[in-house]
């Protein structure tokens, strides 16, 4: 179970019994003239609210609310504006995230010539045999909706090894294939495996889950430990301006749990952060219990409300924007994901019979686990484990989750629910991608992708991230971590490039939408006994929007803006 320092749980406590003597005190700030949306569990919604050093003091009309006023307190009148609980994404990478245009700014890509134009830039920039790499640029949102070939990437650089990455699956082209010793008789002993063409045998330059065989070199400029601390406070600020005051780091390593720490320790985070500590999964099982027990012994287990380890991480199967994901029935041959198999059905990188002592061992040292499970045979798999685990002794309190969840089905909805699993969604990959998985799958295997209204129907706990891992910037970053769009697409659910929503019926109502990036991703990262909601007692997490988010036209909700976001009852954005 979540363990609370003692310290913050005496101070919860106190502050929620002892609430009506607070309110009696005169309060440091007031808000009023408003609607204050709590998201508590009846969603009441008052005028004013009023707050007390970090923590929230009084809900209530207007006239009771401002009695509170002494002649420090500073008062705002919000003239009718919205305010919400702080907004939480319950899947970042922000390490990653804030350096990845720290050598060169790195344009947006929507075409095949689009990529092979900054491949070319790039040649030019670093010199003939130097390492080209285009990370993250997904084939589900080219134009062309396919890789770009091996001679495509010849013809763009012909003397440079270039790769293009979209995460657990590459295009490479000739010059590196050779430099990394890949040929026709190269066989993958690990995980993954080479596409080949079926006449001659030859690698067709599409690697699947196996690019550690790419023996690519960095060309980049390398950063200091100053400049990683100063954009990681860069993008925390972006983040506080749309709104967002807490976020998981869902593969934080120990450089960037470091990281977190110095700004934690120099009064310099402004989210809180809840951690789930990477662990890989390859080799004995002896050994990745042993590293879960080490997690497990970190100091940041028992942190505070700012900072904290919450569970473990790992990946169960590939990606669906790269046609890796691991799927119950066979992906089918495709020219969008270059699948010459009809029998393929993704890769699972982690069998049942070594996933269990996994969880298991997880569970035991009282920490979350989680996995990366994007396809239906994944999340079964996952699920499956979860359930026997459950036999022996309720899971429930530990919060096990599936990350990701996308391609699910009315069983694994029901069972997750059931077993109190909860579940970490990117809503949108929905806009993103939704049309070309509709192209590969069709309407009836798209049913279950993404059923959040089903979710919320079963009394399971889904919450809304962004899978944020390259840029700074809510809406060009390749994964936004826009929340505003993330409700938006939850509810009205049509993908970039359609004008019919995507199974209707999995649409979320407004207060779903908005409960789905603060009450829900609370309890999803053991945030809930002091953030998620506006309830006394509870810190004054909280944005301040341009927009009722619960009446405005759709495409208006998209399109919200913050004017302002606090943190424990401080101010840190603007």
């Amino acid at each position: 179970m979540f363990r609370h320092t003692i310290l913050s749980t005496l101070i919860a406590v106190l502050w929620l019994s002892d609430a009506r003597s607070l309110a009696a005190e005169k309060a440091e700030l007031i808000l009023h003239n408003g609607k204050i949306v709590t998201v508590d569990a009846a969603f009441s919604i008052h005028q004013g609210m009023a707050v007390s050093g970090a923590r929230i003091v009084k809900l209530g009309k207007n006239d009771d609310i401002l009695a509170l006023r002494g002649d420090d307190t500073t008062v705002i009148d919000l003239s009718g504006k919205t305010v919400v609980p702080g907004l939480i994404d319950s899947h970042t990478h922000p390490g990653g995230a804030a350096m990845h245009e720290f050598d060169h700014e790195i344009p947006t890509m929507e075409t095949i010539a689009e990529v092979l134009e900054y491949i070319k830039s790039r040649a030019a920039a670093v010199g003939e045999g130097k390492w080209i790499t285009v990370r993250q640029v997904f084939v589900t949102r080219l134009k062309e909706q396919r890789y770009p070939t091996r001679e495509e990437l010849d013809r763009a650089a012909p003397n440079n090894p270039v790769v293009f990455s979209t995460g657990p699956d590459a295009s490479v082209n000739s010059l590196a294939l050779k430099l990394s010793g890949i040929d026709k008789d190269s066989k993958v002993t690990g995980k993954g495996y080479l596409e080949r063409d079926p006449s001659t045998g030859e690698p067709t330059g599409i690697l699947r889950s196996c690019t550690y065989l790419i023996k690519s070199e960095s060309t980049g400029k390398s950063a200091s430990q100053e400049d990683r601390l100063r954009r990681l406070k860069s993008l925390f600020r972006d983040y506080n301006s749309v709104g967002i005051t807490a976020i998981s780091d869902r593969n934080a390593n120990s450089g960037d749990i470091e990281r977190y720490r110095l700004l934690h320790a120099g009064d310099q985070l402004t989210v809180r952060m809840a951690l789930s500590h990477g662990v890989g999964t390859d080799g004995d099982v002896e050994n990745i219990q042993a590293a879960i027990r080490k997690v497990a012994e970190h100091p940041l287990v028992k942190g505070d409300d700012m900072l904290r380890i919450v569970g473990i991480k790992t990946f169960l199967d590939g990606g669906m924007l790269t046609g890796s994901a691991y799927m119950r029935e066979p992906w089918g041959v495709s020219q969008i994901y270059s699948i010459q198999d009809p029998q393929y059905r993704g890769l699972l990188y982690i069998p049942r019979e070594k996933l269990l002592p996994i969880v298991e061992s997880t569970l035991e040292a009282g920490l979350q686990f989680t996995a990366h499970s994007v396809g239906d045979g994944a999340v079964h798999t996952l699920l499956d484990v979860y359930e026997e685990l459950n036999r022996k002794q309720p899971i429930r309190d530990r919060r096990p989750c599936l990350t990701h969840s996308n391609f699910m089905s009315r069983e694994a909805v029901e069972k997750a629910a059931a077993l109190g699993v909860v579940v970490d969604i990117q809503p949108a990959w929905l806009w993103l991608d939704g049309k070309t998985l509709l192209a590969q799958f069709g309407s009836d295997r798209l049913r279950y992708f993404q059923p959040l209204a089903s979710i919320f129907a079963a009394g399971g706990i889904a919450g809304g991230g962004s899978d944020h891992m390259q840029k700074i910037g809510s809406f060009r970053s390749v994964n936004p971590y826009n929340p505003f769009l993330g409700m938006w697409i939850s509810v009205v659910r049509v993908p970039r490039g359609m004008d019919q929503p995507l199974h209707r019926e999995e649409s979320l109502t407004r207060e779903q939408a908005l409960r789905f990036y603060t009450a829900n991703n609370a309890y999803v990262l053991f945030l809930d006994k002091v953030a998620g909601t506006l309830e006394p007692g509870k810190l004054a997490d909280f944005a301040i929007l341009e927009t009722d988010v619960l009446t405005c036209p759709a495409v208006a909700l998209r399109e919200t803006k913050v004017e302002a976001t606090y943190l424990g009852g401080k101010q840190v954005y603007p």
